[in-house]
């Protein structure tokens, strides 16, 4: 059995993490052009603002999404982030610092998901099978967490990408720069994760595995299929 494009539910369950990096980018495409606005026309407080504007998208954002269905607590993260940027920024008094945020939740997330990848406990197989409604089988199946692991690589390299582009450009105080890598490096590196993960997901699965709707427990073993395809109907 050929695992055909519509067996792969990956695509489109990670999709849906798209609509939350509007989180990251919009606010922060506020802050960086009212900052800016600000400097051009000799504003008192500039980085106040800014962070304002940022503010303020971030809360239409939550707001959009908690009355799309979502809870109050995942739909306000992003607006928590954009008030704790600000509050950050006006307390140093660098427009550069209101980026602080994200770079740490980078890091963090990079840590995280090496991390899952070493012990086994693969935060897309997470991901993946709770969306599926099966948040365990997949542990009882060495080929998916195997293939779980492998994508996990691309995102969590997605996350050392922007440290590594961002935190020179936060220590060169670089904001317009910052706010582009922000915008650059979000949409663009979820795309490619969302489509790189299948076919790396797959590359580890033997030929006839049905695929992570539905685990095999203890591991797929293709010469059984095989061994009663040949024998056929007693």
């Amino acid at each position: 059995m050929r695992l055909r494009r519509r067996d792969d539910p990956l695509l489109e369950i990670l999709a849906g993490t798209g609509r939350q990096m509007a989180d990251a980018v919009l606010p922060t495409v506020a802050f960086v052009v009212v900052w800016l606005v600000g400097q051009a026309l000799s504003w008192p407080e500039p980085i106040l603002v800014g962070g304002l504007g940022a503010v303020v998208v971030a809360l239409v954002i939550a707001v959009l999404r908690w009355r799309g269905g979502e809870r109050p607590g995942a739909a306000s993260v992003g607006l928590l982030i954009a008030v704790v940027a600000t509050l950050i920024a006006l307390y140093t008094g660098r427009a550069e610092d209101f980026f602080l945020p994200r770079i740490l939740a980078n890091a963090g997330s990079f840590a995280a998901w090496v991390v899952s990848i070493a012990i086994r406990w693969p935060l897309l197989g997470l991901v993946v099978s709770a969306a599926l409604g099966r948040p365990r089988a997949w542990r009882n199946d060495p080929d998916l967490v195997r293939g779980y692991c492998r994508a996990s690589w691309l995102w969590a390299a997605q996350y050392l990408v922007r440290i590594v582009v961002m935190l020179p450009l936060w220590f060169s105080d670089q904001v317009v720069a910052l706010g582009v890598a922000q915008l650059v490096l979000t949409w663009p590196l979820v795309i490619i994760c969302a489509l790189g993960s299948w076919p790396l997901v797959r590359s580890a699965l033997p030929a006839g595995h049905p695929g992570p709707r539905h685990p095999v427990d203890g591991g797929f073993v293709p010469d059984e299929q095989t061994s009663d395809s040949v024998q056929g109907p007693a």
